[in-house]
């Protein structure tokens, strides 16, 4: 049988069957998805690729997903540094984004950010930022897959003027993009303290009707929940229970201030939390109970952030930061795994976007979203078990190959669908532009 793409690989990891490793087997790949995943001798012998790939020093993995991203902040990576949140937002971010906030800012910052995670084995992202259409354009056009956030916020921006305006915009744009197959999009109100509860209860109507998530900051700091606590009498998480938010479509990003009563509340309701530790450690925000989250039976997905708050993409650190930060916090060596914090970094991500039927595990039927690193360097030797030295000693500088939907995207550590010459220039004008303030 004549397939596109067959790989013949060391290991594959599958991620679901959970806790497997198949060693020298084969994935085969047709009309951008995976068909077969068998002992290499059978695949030989079974099928004729186009495309044949030979890659015995290396690991296959499912594309990592990024479930929190704010990408074309990328451009603002390193502006203001070692600051807490607020301060940071209030005086140096926001008025940058006051300033500079427009389609080029969007398009150049969200190129980058999508350079730099193809590079870094991140196949999807869950983004939420200004001028949504900007990023769905640019993902399609370089082929990786996105979940695009309908912004919402009560204030004016560059993009829209007040709420309503935020979700007619957005409608509009669902609507446009709603066929695109690498793109979905789910509703993104900012965060409690700057969407009132009007837009909320439109956002919960509209995301019922329409089947589709809604990604929010929640409980990201203390300070966040107490002014809540000051200025209504309730913490965040209750107002958006009261609202009706709390449920199965619910993505709560960075929740760093829970307390058992509120871990039970989401796991009863089947909502999703987004784990962003570097963030939260460099902003000094807290940290997510992850051991207790996981153990109660929530899905934890791992997001990275912005690159201006964390200050990179790389979902290969987070891996490693989540599971040795979840240690810490359960003080428990056994919290949080090497291969939890994988599937926290894939088909976890899937399944707090939807996305779990398409992609996150090496599954057939499932898209060809693919990742291959090369184990085989000094700094992954000895090896006696891959999950554990992906997450604990590789890095994505061992990542050399990239699929989406069986498109290479990465070939031997080459951007496939991005010019870096092109890019740089682009990059070097904004650094000329924001530093001048």
């Amino acid at each position: 049988m004549n397939v596109d793409i067959l790989i013949h690989a060391r290991w594959i990891i599958p991620v679901e069957p959970a806790s497997v490793t198949y060693e020298n087997h084969t994935l085969v790949i047709d009309d951008g998805r995976i068909i077969d995943l068998l002992p290499q001798e059978s695949a030989s012998s079974k099928y004729q690729g186009r495309t044949v790939e030979i890659m015995d020093k290396h690991a296959l993995i499912p594309g990592l997903i990024n479930s929190h991203t704010h990408a074309a902040m990328s451009l603002m990576r390193g502006i203001a540094d070692d600051l807490p949140l607020m301060d940071w937002l209030q005086h140096h971010i926001w008025p940058l984004e006051q300033q500079w906030m427009g389609k080029a800012f969007v398009r150049d910052g969200t190129d980058l950010a999508i350079a730099e995670m193809i590079r870094s084995g991140t196949t999807c992202f869950n983004d939420m930022y200004f001028f949504p259409e900007i990023a769905a354009q640019q993902a399609i056009q370089h082929g990786i897959r996105a979940s695009i956030g309908l912004i919402l916020i009560d204030f004016p921006s560059a993009w829209a003027d007040n709420s309503d305006h935020y979700l007619e915009k957005g409608l509009a744009l669902y609507d446009e993009f709603r066929h695109e197959p690498l793109i979905s999009m789910p509703f993104a109100p900012h965060a409690p303290y700057t969407v009132s509860d009007g837009p909320l209860q439109k956002v919960r109507t509209l995301a019922d009707e329409l089947d589709i998530p809604v990604h929010m900051h929640v409980h990201e700091t203390r300070h966040e929940v107490e002014d809540e606590q000051k200025k209504t009498g309730k913490r965040p998480i209750q107002r958006l229970h009261e609202l009706g938010l709390i449920n199965p479509s619910l993505i709560a990003v960075h929740m760093t201030q829970l307390t058992d009563e509120e871990i039970a509340l989401f796991a009863g309701a089947g909502a999703h939390i987004v784990h962003c530790p570097e963030s939260n450690l460099k902003l000094a925000s807290g940290f997510c109970p992850v051991a207790k989250c996981l153990n109660a039976g929530i899905n934890v997905a791992l997001g990275t952030d912005g690159a201006a708050s964390n200050n990179d993409l790389d979902m290969f650190s987070e891996m490693r930061t989540a599971a040795l930060l979840g240690k810490a916090v359960a003080e428990d060596a056994s919290a949080v795994p090497a291969a939890t914090a994988l599937r926290m970094a894939t088909l976890n991500g899937a399944k707090a976007l939807g996305l779990d039927s398409e992609t996150g595990s090496l599954e057939i039927g499932k898209a060809a979203d693919v990742v291959a690193i090369d184990l085989s360097q000094l700094e992954t030797q000895p090896l006696y078990c891959p999950v554990s030295q992906i997450v604990y000693a590789a890095g994505r500088e061992h990542v050399t190959d990239v699929w989406v939907n069986g498109k290479r995207l990465l070939k031997q550590q080459q951007l496939t669908t991005l010019s870096v010459t092109d890019l740089t220039m682009r990059i070097n004008e904004w650094q000329v532009r924001l530093a001048k303030g």
